[in-house]
């Protein structure tokens, strides 16, 4: 039962942390500022991954009113004006922009004298962005390699939005098979947006360590060990983005843990497990500021 009752106290911590960081991404029906960032993040992401020359990204909320515009190096002039108008036409006729440019090349021709109110651009790009049944807002890209890619990048942001969606409103339960199994290995137990919780094992001292991005939620299951924090890390090198090591620390505050305590550490400041008695079980929160 230990485990279980610990793992539910850290996820309350870890909770308590995301809700506190992580702003909303939906309000009264429609995308906030936050979630609009998070829909161009995945945007710009999928669009590095494969190559895009340049694009323009805009996100519109419900209404059509424009969130978020971001024009990546390489696109031409034109390309944030018409991804604008492909997500308010995405938005506006609740389907995605392919759908009424097929319609146009098929003969459709007289929607293309709808008034210009509507910002009507039936070019493959834009997409509706549906949560919890209705539509939140749209996305529209233009200005990548082909037609294709922006219809590719748009769908795939928001593809990765509404599944960040998900687990935010999902429920994860793990048995205390699965933890206790977990420990024997140090694996990862739980990842949400902003937040992810590891079961880790040490069996003897390592790196000192910074955290850029990340408050570190420590609760210890069992063992002992010898914790250092702040002062000056010795032998500073990066090892991966926001994430820092070093050889040990100088000057820090030393104290000691076991089976219980409960350890916070801000994003930025530098810690070490200096000495363990091993073996030391402890939950870890990661919570991305």
């Amino acid at each position: 039962m230990k485990y279980a009752h610990s793992l539910i106290l850290i996820l309350v911590l870890a909770a308590a942390a995301n809700a506190e960081e992580a702003p909303p991404s939906m309000a009264a029906g429609s995308i906030t500022l936050a979630g609009a960032h998070q829909l161009l993040d995945a945007a710009q992401s999928y669009a590095k991954a494969h190559a895009a020359p340049g694009a323009a990204i805009a996100i519109v909320d419900s209404a059509g009113n424009l969130v978020v515009l971001e024009r990546l190096d390489g696109t031409f002039p034109a390309a944030p004006a018409v991804s604008t108008g492909k997500a308010r036409t995405a938005v506006l006729f609740a389907k995605p922009t392919h759908a009424l440019e097929d319609a146009v090349n098929t003969g459709r021709f007289t929607m293309v004298t709808l008034p210009e109110v509507t910002s009507f651009t039936p070019l493959k790009g834009g997409v509706p962005i549906v949560a919890g049944g209705r539509i939140v807002g749209a996305i529209g890209v233009s200005g990548a390699a082909s037609a294709d890619q922006d219809d590719e990048i748009a769908q795939a942001a928001v593809d990765a939005f509404t599944k960040t969606l998900a687990q935010a409103d999902s429920v994860t339960h793990l048995d205390h098979t699965a933890v206790s199994a977990a420990f024997k290995s140090g694996a990862h137990l739980v990842r949400g947006p902003g937040y992810k919780v590891d079961a880790s094992r040490r069996d003897g001292s390592g790196e000192a360590e910074v955290h850029t991005q990340d408050t570190d939620v420590f609760y210890v299951v069992s063992g002992h060990a010898t914790f250092v924090t702040g002062g000056e890390m010795v032998d500073p090198h990066t090892t991966a983005p926001n994430e820092i090591r070093g050889t040990s620390i100088r000057n820090g505050t030393t104290q000691k843990l076991s089976a219980g305590d409960v350890v916070v550490v801000p994003s930025g400041v530098p810690h070490w497990f200096q000495t363990v008695a091993e073996p030391f079980d402890y939950f870890v929160v990661k919570s991305q500021s």
